[in-house]
């Protein structure tokens, strides 16, 4: 068990190390860009050499935002869900709350970075964005009201249906965002960002020189676990033989001790 809980430690370290270097190679990756307008030269000059990641802040924009049903807020990506509320009545007779899911919509349009000095259009689809999107509404919807010969069969079954609760959660136009991933050219000639290949990708609502500094923790994080596990493992699997060792040298100051008093005995 020891060798085995050795074993897994060393493992455990060579891997955090492997995600350490990783980070570490992401990080020295990262080109940060503080002004849009330095992009498309930018562009022009490294990405011919090699796909060239950049990090860059702005302000989200649309030349065709999203309007919520239910309020006037406007975004780039929508996700509608709605929610069957009803109350059901119990074995004991009382009246409980539940509520359904149904089938929940999304939307998503053509979006761009803003910094006041350029833009940049962002190809990055809901299903990779990774945001906690804000709730542009949440409206409870009543049920219309039914006959008196529904409402007694209702009731007669433990079932009435209280209304439909709607949320809408969007990624709000103006919202400041940061983006690492790839620049490229599309095939208008017009600089994109996208998810790279290889390489790092984030969207964070987290600043720029916050997420460059959050990820040189991160990797400095994972190099000292590394070494601990890797020190802890060395241990557990080297303690068979340290107390091998220990184990003859007592025996022989045990021996030699015994043999000493031997002498002083037999001595006249």
């Amino acid at each position: 068990m020891i060798h085995l809980a050795g074993f897994t430690c060393c493992l455990g370290g060579v891997a955090l190390y492997l995600l350490t270097r990783s980070t570490g190679r992401d990080i020295k990756s990262i080109t940060r860009v503080y002004q849009l307008k330095d992009l498309e030269q930018l562009v022009e000059v490294e990405s011919k050499v090699v796909p060239l990641i950049i990090a860059v802040s702005g302000d989200v924009g649309s030349e065709t935002p999203i309007k919520c049903e239910h309020s006037y807020v406007l975004g780039v990506f929508l996700k509608r869900t709605a929610e069957q509320q009803v109350l059901r009545r119990n074995w004991r007779f009382s009246w409980v709350r539940n509520s359904t899911l149904m089938q929940p919509m999304t939307k998503e349009v053509p979006w761009y970075l803003d910094d006041g000095t350029g833009r940049v259009n962002v190809d990055v689809s809901q299903g990779e964005l990774g945001l906690a999107l804000t709730v542009g509404s949440d409206v409870f919807e009543k049920a219309e009201p039914v006959s008196l010969v529904q409402g007694a069969l209702g009731y007669l079954k433990g079932f009435k249906i209280l209304g439909v609760r709607h949320v809408e959660r969007v990624v709000p136009i103006g919202t400041p965002l940061t983006v690492v991933g790839e620049a490229v050219r599309d095939g208008m000639g017009n600089v994109r960002i996208q998810k790279p290949e290889q390489g790092p990708f984030y969207v964070t609502y987290i600043p720029l020189d916050q997420l460059i500094s959050k990820l040189g923790d991160l990797s400095r994080r994972f190099k000292y676990a590394s070494m601990g596990l890797t020190v802890l493992g060395v241990i557990l699997i080297s303690k068979p033989v340290i107390e091998y060792i220990l184990k003859r040298i007592e025996d022989t100051l045990e021996r030699r001790r015994r043999q000493f008093a031997l002498k002083r005995y037999d001595a006249p």
